[in-house]
């Protein structure tokens, strides 16, 4: 990679986190934390204000708009062999956003790779058995959920058939054992429940903040998952 090329590239990094370490941008671009100085030093003669925190790393400086950043064909091709990935494993909420992602990312292509993009989309199908199919569009809400940790109302329908209400707190998605399963604080039981997303019935927000003060990392959550697939 040249240096033009790096520097476009640690401006993007920068544009993806509120913090970036010398360290982490080292790592991706597989360079001495000296040529990091080097080169945030050399984004800041752009006249791009890059601020930098103690024990955080560094940032854009709040308020500072950057132009979109383009994508080339290869990193297009790439987002379009996700696109069949997303299309068999998300649900119809996530597919619609990435469609119109896509979208976006194409209009700014030139004439030229969005014409080999077309063709390429024929070339790449994904087949999957329809016990797979997430006939559901629950995913986005429970993502910004999630995000903003607020409470959510949710029916639900056991393996057993029965229905029933609860108030949850979610924290986090996991696709495992084939299908996709919201972990989440029910306050009914007092306890972290594993809701299957396809057998959600209906999601109801609210605006109210999480009444538990700490929950578990998801990731520790998973170490007890009944399957590890």
């Amino acid at each position: 990679m040249n240096r033009i090329d790096r520097l476009l590239g640690i401006i993007t990094l920068l544009q993806t986190k509120k913090f970036i370490t010398a360290e982490k941008i080292s790592e991706k671009f597989k360079i001495s934390k000296r040529t990091v100085y080097r080169d945030v030093k050399a984004i800041c003669e752009q006249g791009i204000p890059v601020g930098v925190e103690p024990a955080k790393g560094y940032f854009i400086v709040d308020g500072y708009f950057l132009p979109p950043v383009l994508f080339n064909n290869d990193e297009a091709n790439a987002l379009l062999l996700t696109e069949s990935l997303v299309r068999g494993f998300a649900d119809k909420s996530i597919i619609k956003h990435y469609s119109n992602a896509l979208d976006k990312i194409k209009a700014g292509l030139k004439q030229v790779d969005k014409d080999k993009l077309e063709k390429m989309q024929d070339t790449i199908k994904l087949q999957l058995p329809a016990r797979l199919e997430n006939d559901f569009e629950y995913l986005s809400i429970l993502q910004a959920t999630i995000s903003d940790k607020k409470i959510i109302h949710i029916q639900y329908k056991n393996n057993k058939e029965e229905l029933s209400g609860r108030e949850i707190e979610p924290i986090g998605l996991i696709f495992y054992a084939f299908s996709w399963h919201l972990i989440a604080w029910c306050h009914e039981r007092k306890a972290y429940r594993d809701f299957k997303v396809s057998r959600i019935i209906k999601v109801k927000t609210t605006e109210l903040p999480f009444k538990k003060n700490k929950h578990i990392e998801l990731a520790e959550y998973m170490k007890d998952l009944p399957v590890n697939y």
